[in-house]
């Protein structure tokens, strides 16, 4: 009973911060399985996926009944993610983890780092929001070439691939984070349900975790998209700041 209740709990944090700031909530997941309950690396990342499937697909439709997703670009990306995703899940016990880990722990690092440095240069973060979405101009090609690596270190780490799609559609696309982060989650609702097929594919999830995870995940999910509307987007984009250095910290944290 105490375990169960400890996931669920623990479930629901993951859905509620995942959602408000767009990263689907794996860099919690991951460590959380394998630190507590001793679970291989590679078995956490793919239950991860599975919880990450539930959260996002909550939060997508929390959004859209706020109206709030653009939805061709998220399928588009989405789309570019599949192979990507694919092909993560497929390497991941076939490459070194330690070069992966600590490589992308460093990359992880410069994006928290630019992050920060455009919302200081910029007044992005604390701009109007619309009334209505208008989507910007921006480059569709780098945005898929984006999309598709996205794909494979979320498949490969096991976290929500909104660590990179969130800062690229806020600093490179021009997206406002009222519309940015939500249309992350709806990219995490299409690529985490495909990344999970793969995992399961190659037999990467304990199952016995999952009914209160997810179950935590799903209502936590419900709260974040509710409560995100009235959470300035400065305060968004630090707290996803925060997710990624947390993000890295676990990352490195498995060789130290």
């Amino acid at each position: 009973m105490m375990d169960s209740l400890l996931l669920l709990f623990v479930g629901i944090i993951v859905g509620f911060f995942g959602t408000v700031v767009g990263v689907g909530g794996g860099f919690i997941v991951v460590p959380f399985l394998t630190l507590i309950y001793n679970v291989s690396p590679q078995i956490a990342v793919g239950t991860s996926m599975c919880i990450v499937a539930f959260n996002s697909i909550s939060g997508a439709i929390s959004y859209a009944r706020q109206r709030r997703i653009d939805y061709r670009t998220g399928v588009i990306f989405s789309l570019a993610m599949f192979p990507g995703a694919f092909l993560g899940a497929y390497l991941l016990q076939r490459v070194s983890k330690p070069a992966f880990d600590i490589g992308f722990g460093i990359f992880l690092l410069c994006i928290a780092a630019y992050t920060v440095f455009r919302e200081n240069k910029d007044s992005k973060s604390d701009a109007i929001v619309p009334v209505e979405f208008v989507r910007p101009h921006f480059n569709i090609l780098l945005g898929i070439a984006i999309s598709f690596f996205v794909g494979f270190y979320a498949s490969m780490a096991g976290v929500g691939g909104g660590l990179i799609h969130v800062p690229a559609m806020i600093y490179l696309f021009n997206f406002h984070p009222y519309f940015a982060i939500p249309t992350s989650i709806f990219i995490l609702a299409i690529s985490s349900t495909f990344a999970v097929g793969s995992h399961m594919m190659v037999g990467l999830i304990e199952w016995s975790y999952v009914p209160f995870l997810g179950a935590g995940a799903i209502i936590g999910a419900q709260i974040g998209g509710r409560l995100s509307k009235r959470i300035k987007s400065k305060w968004l984009i630090r707290v996803l700041v925060a997710a990624i250095v947390l993000a890295a910290v676990r990352l490195f944290s498995r060789y130290l």
